[in-house]
């Protein structure tokens, strides 16, 4: 075969690659019967049309189409992301994160088909799209909020709100980076494994673990829509009125993952045909709860980075927000001809794009605390199991072995058995008893041992 028929039949494998398992054969049946038609124009064309069905193909067609929409959207939000030549001080570190980011996104998920598996469920495959889309969504969301924090202001007032601030040192890229960006491949290849179909996780556990965590990050991001700190601390419920959606906030993030575990658990162990093994209920209670406490995090995190730039962008939002006069950051400091609105309206936008920081810390401390009480969840399910007696296959739970039942010697026995007894009688009475025909004569009492 020459060097270009070979590369034809590469190209035909790789094809054929791309056509569901079950429609393989088709494929290739086409291609061997290509050799059949007559060389030239017509083999062409005879291959030609195989390409096509094989592109009709609504699977192929499908995944085709969400690759490039991917593609497409990983893009974008590179292009909105990536910093021009503006006066920002953050402009290399923020290249290096838009170059990380789309290298996690671009390779992560590859090397996950690779190695784990699709996602065989619509829950699991559902899941992946919200993580790209929050991902997404969260890499411009960050990068036009730190441009903003680093880059000096032009009015008199705001310029002097700036410096006091601290805002004259340069962001290089830096250990909070690194960690920032290790923990965002960290959730991106968790959920990627979570859904995988060699982790085995039920659609239950799955669905259990997200809408918990989509309950937490609501009730979250109303607690602290811009932050933690106090300047920023949800300025439009002051005092007491948030006291409510805190208690909520704290009953959510300690007893969401626990639920969570449970009804996955009861879930799953409903749905076997047979008791589950303590290590698979294990797994999904645990998938459970970590998957609450991240989906949450995630949530506010996306989240609350959207409402800080919005609050940059919009006067009507700011204003909303922050109804009074709030003195925050160095605006307390300047003197009385500078404290005007706009020195104080950049006061709001410097300290809500300073507090976006508590986001990430909540990406690492809430499923930390959720690993916490799994490891209570897995004992409880662990020592269940084996107050059951499910861990000890024996019927009853095991126990020391008993007496074996009595079995019947084999029809041999028994056949010669039988054939002596009677031999014995016609000995001890000779002339009145005399052997059956059917004893010593019968086959099985012939070849019987004795």
């Amino acid at each position: 075969m020459s060097g270009l028929g070979r590369a034809g039949a590469a190209a035909w494998r790789g094809a054929a690659r791309l056509v569901p398992a079950g429609r393989r054969d088709w494929v290739e049946a086409i291609w061997a019967e290509a050799a059949e038609v007559p060389p030239g124009l017509r083999r062409l064309a005879w291959r030609a049309g195989g390409v096509r069905l094989i592109a009709r193909e609504a699977v192929t067609v499908r995944r085709a189409g969400g690759l490039l929409l991917f593609a497409a959207a990983v893009a974008a939000a590179a292009r909105a992301a990536w910093p021009g030549s503006s006066a920002s001080l953050a402009t290399p570190a923020e290249r290096v994160d838009v170059v990380t980011m789309v290298l996690l996104l671009a390779g992560l998920p590859l090397l996950a088909r690779w190695c784990l598996g699709p996602p065989d469920s619509r829950p699991a495959r559902w899941l992946r799209i919200g993580c790209y889309a929050a991902l997404l969504a969260l890499l411009p969301a960050r990068a036009a909020v730190e441009r903003f924090s680093y880059t000096p202001p032009r009015g008199s007032a705001e310029l002097r709100v700036y410096l006091l601030a601290g805002g004259t040192t340069q962001r290089v890229p830096g250990g909070s980076d690194i960690i920032i960006l290790v923990v965002i491949g960290l959730y991106l290849g968790a959920i990627l494994w979570m859904t995988s179909r060699r982790a085995r996780i039920a659609p239950a556990t799955l669905a259990a673990g997200v809408i918990a965590g989509v309950a937490f990050g609501l009730v979250m991001y109303t607690v602290a829509p811009l932050g933690l700190s106090k300047q920023a601390t949800n300025p439009w419920l002051p005092g007491s009125d948030i006291d409510p959606l805190m208690l909520l906030a704290w009953l959510l993030l300690l007893g969401g993952p626990v639920a969570a575990a449970v009804v996955a658990d009861r879930r799953y162990t409903a749905a076997s045909s047979s008791p589950p093994p303590a290590g698979d209920r294990i797994r999904q209670t645990t998938v459970a709860a970590l998957l609450t406490s991240m989906t949450g995090a995630l949530f506010v995190t996306v989240a609350g980075f959207a409402t800080t730039l919005a609050m940059i962008k919009a006067a009507w939002l700011r204003n909303w927000l922050y109804h009074g006069q709030h003195l925050l950051y160095g605006v307390r400091n300047l003197s009385a001809n500078l404290k005007n609105a706009p020195a104080i309206a950049y006061s709001h936008q410097l300290t809500g794009s300073a507090d976006t920081g508590a986001f990430f810390a909540m990406l690492i401390i809430f499923p930390l605390i959720t690993l916490v009480l799994n490891i209570w969840v897995a004992l409880s399910v662990w020592s269940g199991d084996a107050a059951a007696g499910r861990s000890d296959p024996r019927p009853g739970g095991g126990g020391p072995p008993g007496p074996e039942p009595a079995q019947d010697p084999p029809d041999g026995g028994r056949l010669a058995g039988l054939a002596d007894a009677d031999a014995g009688l016609a000995a001890a009475l000779p002339g009145i008893y005399e052997p059956g025909p059917g004893i010593e004569q019968d086959p099985l009492v012939a070849a019987a041992p004795r």
